[in-house]
C-alpha cells in the first residue's frame, strides 16, 4: 500500500512538474501564432492519445461506445469539454508568448476556489465557512490587482473560469480521463484541418516551411499534452484526494518563477499584494478540506462498526 502511494505521489508530482514547465515548450515557437500551435495541439494530441487508447484501453473504448454515447448527456457533455479547453489552450498559449505568464500562473491557483465555486452553484454542493472565507480573500486580491495596476486580469479569470467549467463537464458524465481527450480532440480536429488549410492557402502555414525545430515541436505538441495527463490519472487513482489538492500548486508556482526568473516579467509590489491574498486563502482552503478528509475518515470506521453490530 505504502509503495502504491508513492507511486501515486510521483506520478502526480510529475504531471504538475510537467505542466509547470510547458511554457518552456511554447516560447521555443513563440514565433507561431497561438491558433496556429493550439491546432496542431489538436490534432497531434488526437493523434498520440488514439494510439495510446488503441494499444491500452480498447476494451474501455468498446464499452463506452455501446453503453454512454448512447446517452445525449454525453453528446452534449464531451462537446461542451471539447470547447472549453480549446478556449484554455489558446488563453494558456496565447499568455506565455504574450509574455503574461504571471497572469497566466494566477489563473491556476485561482482555480481550485472556482471548482467549488461551481460545485456549489451547479452541483447544489454545500461550502463551509472557511471556504467561503477563502473566497472573499480572493476576491479581495483580484479586486486589488484590477484596482492597483488598473487592468483587469482578464487571462487569468478565462483560464480559471474555462478549466473549473471543463472540470465540472467531465464530472457530469464521468469519462476517463485519456478517453475523453481523445473525444473532445475528435469534435475540434476538422476545425483545426479547416483552419490549417486556410494559412496554406494564404501562404501563412508554419508547418514544413524550413524549420526543422518548429516542425518537432508542433509534432510533439500532442505527446506534451497527453503524457502529463496519462501519469495524473494513474497516479491520482493511487493517492488520497487531499494530497491531489496540495499538488496542484507546483504547476502554478513553477510557471510563476519561470515568468519572473527566467523569462523576466514584471512582478510589482501591487503583484505581490494580489497573489498574497490568493495564498492565504489558499492555505484557508486547504486546511478546511483536509480537515473534511480527517473528519470523514474518523466517522466512516465507526459507522461501519455500528452497523456491524
Amino acid at each position: 500500500m505504502e509503495r502504491e502511494n508513492t507511486k501515486g505521489i510521483y506520478f502526480t508530482a510529475g504531471a504538475y512538474i510537467f505542466w509547470g514547465v510547458l511554457p518552456i515548450y511554447w516560447k521555443i515557437i513563440d514565433q507561431i501564432s497561438a491558433l496556429e500551435i493550439l491546432a496542431h495541439r489538436v490534432i497531434w494530441s488526437f493523434i498520440f492519445v488514439l494510439l495510446i487508447v488503441g494499444l491500452i484501453k480498447r476494451k474501455l473504448l468498446k464499452n463506452f461506445f455501446q453503453v454512454q454515447m448512447k446517452q445525449r448527456k454525453t453528446w452534449f457533455g464531451l462537446l461542451l469539454a471539447s470547447v472549453l479547453i480549446s478556449i484554455n489552450w489558446f488563453v494558456y498559449i496565447f499568455a506565455v508568448n504574450a509574455n503574461h505568464i504571471v497572469e497566466a500562473s494566477l489563473g491556476y491557483f485561482i482555480n481550485p476556489l472556482v471548482a467549488v465555486l461551481l460545485g456549489v452553484f451547479v452541483l447544489g454542493e454545500k461550502m463551509n465557512r472557511w471556504q467561503a472565507t477563502s473566497f472573499v480573500v480572493a476576491g479581495i486580491g483580484v479586486l486589488y490587482m484590477t484596482l492597483s495596476l488598473g487592468t483587469f486580469p482578464w487571462i487569468a479569470l478565462i483560464l480559471a473560469l474555462s478549466f473549473g467549467f471543463y472540470g465540472l463537464s467531465k464530472k457530469l458524465i464521468k469519462v476517463d480521463s485519456i478517453l475523453g481527450l481523445l473525444l473532445e480532440t475528435l469534435f475540434i480536429v476538422p476545425f483545426a484541418l479547416l483552419f490549417l488549410a486556410y494559412l496554406g492557402i494564404n501562404g501563412q502555414y508554419s508547418f514544413a516551411s524550413g524549420s526543422l525545430k518548429n516542425d518537432l515541436f508542433l509534432l510533439g505538441s500532442g505527446i506534451a499534452t497527453a503524457l502529463p495527463l496519462l501519469w495524473f490519472g494513474i497516479g491520482a487513482q493511487k493517492i488520497p484526494l487531499y494530497l491531489v489538492g496540495l499538488l496542484q500548486y507546483i504547476a502554478p508556482t513553477i510557471s510563476l518563477l519561470l515568468g519572473v526568473f527566467i523569462y523576466g516579467e514584471s512582478f510589482t509590489n501591487d503583484h505581490a499584494v494580489t497573489f498574497t491574498f490568493i495564498w492565504i486563502a489558499l492555505a484557508i482552503f486547504s486546511i478546511s478540506n483536509i480537515q473534511q478528509i480527517i473528519k470523514k475518515r474518523k466517522i466512516s470506521p465507526t459507522a461501519t462498526k455500528a452497523k456491524s453490530a
